[in-house]
């Protein structure tokens, strides 16, 4: 018998269409002759599932669908609940194997200070930042005094760049601040690293922990905004053009920061090089993997076809 495979998509976020793209990305790309694949679509309202071109409600007491149940869950959320140990805590409370990495990885790493704070220890170069919540008095002044200018300011728990903004006056401070809270009660600000920015993936493929060619960002936007990621507003230069020198320090950097963590499956993780150190921006657990996404695009020079690499995810999550 084929494994049935739920492929999870949507999300509670902003980030609900791109997931879309993702799964359907995956639903695609799995091979049929190896797996039952069925889509699944998820957001606060309702859950669902495509079985014969209907789409039929799904029973959240144990993830089923009348007779219909799942052997492994290819998670393809991004943001909440797929991307900070909601769907994992779920799923292991139901016994059903999903790809990417645990429920107390998803936690940390949803959390961008929080795992910041994690990897400090470790040796990994990081920009200088600052947390503020919902509730703090904002100080303008402190701030840019610690910080400094020009800085960016990020949600602490969102992706895609939503509620990102790159701050060059002190009077801009406030309102992407404001922005940020949007997207989430906890905003991070970064000094700003002036340097070539990269991003690489490293995964578990076949058993093995394996680092992909970087990706090298150059954006027609002012940074890697959300038009410069899904609009085309960036060249992507994979592999990045780099000396064999940061390319070594690049493989290092990632390769421990996805050991410390723990991680499993699939990560993209983002730097910024200032001279020959690559700076860690951030790690994405549940990466793009749309025709736009940096990582599909590193499997491909990696001369890994997208079926190989869904195919590879869903089998070390059945190991689990």
């Amino acid at each position: 018998m084929k494994p049935k495979v739920a492929v999870i998509m949507g999300g509670y976020t902003s980030e609900y269409e791109i997931s879309l793209k993702s799964g359907s990305v995956v639903v695609q790309n799995l091979d049929k002759n190896n797996y039952n694949v069925y889509p699944v679509r998820i957001n606060p309202s309702i859950w669902e599932v495509c079985v014969d071109d209907e789409w039929l409600p799904i029973n959240r007491k144990d993830f089923s669908c009348g007779k219909l149940t799942f052997d492994v869950v290819f998670n393809s959320v991004h943001g909440s609940p797929g991307e900070n140990g909601e769907l994992q805590v779920y799923f292991d409370n139901l016994d059903i194997p999903y790809t990417g990495c645990s429920a107390e990885v998803s936690s940390l790493t949803y959390n961008k200070c929080k795992t910041l704070d994690f990897l400090q220890p470790h040796g990994v170069a990081m920009a200088k930042r600052l947390l503020l919540s919902k509730s703090q008095k904002i100080d303008v002044e402190g701030i840019v005094k610690n910080i400094g200018l020009p800085c960016f300011v990020k949600a602490n728990s969102a992706g895609s760049s939503f509620g990102v903004s790159k701050v060059y006056k002190i009077s801009e401070l406030s309102g992407a601040i404001n922005k940020a809270l949007k997207e989430d009660d906890q905003v991070l600000i970064e000094s700003f690293l002036d340097g070539k920015e990269v991003s690489i993936g490293v995964l578990t493929y076949q058993g093995e922990i394996r680092v992909l060619a970087p990706t090298e960002i150059v954006s027609s936007s002012d940074f890697f905004d959300y038009s410069a990621k899904y609009e085309g507003k960036s060249d992507e230069i994979t592999p990045a053009r780099l000396t064999k020198k940061q390319l070594n320090n690049l493989n290092k950097a990632a390769l421990k920061v996805y050991t410390t963590l723990g991680m499993k499956g699939l990560s993209r993780s983002d730097f910024i090089f200032v001279g020959d150190t690559p700076y860690f921006l951030e790690i994405n657990t549940v990466p793009g993997l749309t025709e736009a996404s940096l990582l599909p695009q590193q499997a491909r020079h990696a001369g890994i076809p997208l079926s190989d690499l869904f195919g590879a995810a869903v089998m070390e999550a059945l190991k689990k």
